[in-house]
């Protein structure tokens, strides 16, 4: 058995079982990665893959253990790797981050402008992706480092750092009625369209959560990933906004007017995550350490 035919079936797998998509990833002609799967399951001795005809279209049970396998052994040969580069090439590399839009847009630029004044020949990568999506990339070595608020606390093979905790605003435009309503209460809101985060992001579980355990029901008529696409609809007067406090940028949204409603709902904790298995690159500890100087500005 070789690394080679580990990496075919995990590209395989990781590219909807396409074999040219496979051999394009892995900058491999088809057929090198075909014989890469056919000596693999003829070294075990057993079907690794389902098929329909000629073509590969899932895993068999023995192939999802292999699988799961495979992908821990190259994590560990790519730690094996990454400690030989830390020795020969310090500062030099590839820091790839895996992230949500909030992250990237209103936490990380400043980290990240810090990170490239110190380390000027490492690439900086910013992967998003749903926080389902940025476990399993940490997990399969696609990125190095996940940084999210749900999903990425709760699988036992990460390691996870919490950072910052942080809660949400209420924004509306100038006039709107919901802002002269004193107290805001989660009743208050189910009055107005609700515009806030899709589900799996930026702590719409806990949000929904929150009104379900009262027997509340709010009217969201539109949600998204993005922050700045959830303005977008609120100014165009489809109603009122939830969004991450530190999502509201005082200049920026000068045009909008902003209520905490901090009382109303659990505070998040933002994390930053990679697999317990993994050796983490000096250049990567630095960068960690710069995101939590970054965080404890927050709170």
């Amino acid at each position: 058995m070789h690394l080679r035919q580990l990496r075919s079936l995990v590209a395989l797998v990781d590219h909807g079982f396409s074999v040219s998509r496979a051999a394009e990833y892995l900058h491999l002609v088809q057929p090198a990665v075909s014989q890469h799967l056919r000596s693999l399951e003829s070294t075990l001795g057993t079907p690794l893959f389902q098929r329909h005809g000629k073509r590969l279209v899932g895993l068999t049970d023995a192939g999802a253990q292999v699988l799961r396998h495979a992908r821990s052994m190259l994590a560990e040969a790519a730690s094996i790797v990454a400690v030989g580069r830390d020795h020969v090439e310090e500062a030099r590399g590839v820091l790839r981050m895996g992230t949500t839009h909030t992250q990237a847009r209103y936490v990380l630029p400043s980290v990240v402008q810090q990170f490239c004044t110190a380390y000027p020949e490492v690439e900086v990568q910013i992967h998003q992706g749903t926080p389902a999506e940025l476990v399993e990339m940490a997990l399969a070595d696609r990125v190095d480092l996940a940084i999210c608020t749900e999903a990425i606390g709760e699988h036992p093979a990460l390691l996870t750092l919490p950072c910052y905790r942080w809660n949400r605003s209420l924004i509306a435009t100038p006039g709107h009625p919901v802002l002269h309503r004193r107290p805001i209460s989660l009743g208050v809101l189910c009055e107005y369209p609700l515009i806030t985060y899709v589900a799996g992001f930026t702590g719409r579980t806990s949000l929904s959560q929150t009104f379900a355990k009262v027997g509340l029901h709010p009217k969201v008529v539109l949600s998204a990933a993005d922050a700045d696409v959830i303005k977008t609809y609120v100014r165009a007067g489809m109603g009122v906004g939830i969004i991450a406090d530190l999502a509201f940028e005082e200049d920026l949204d000068a045009d909008l007017e902003r209520r905490s409603i901090s009382h109303l709902f659990p505070w998040e904790v933002t994390r930053l995550a990679y697999p317990k298995n993994k050796y983490v690159r000096r250049f990567q500890q630095r960068f960690i350490e710069l995101f939590q100087q970054q965080a404890n500005r927050i709170g």
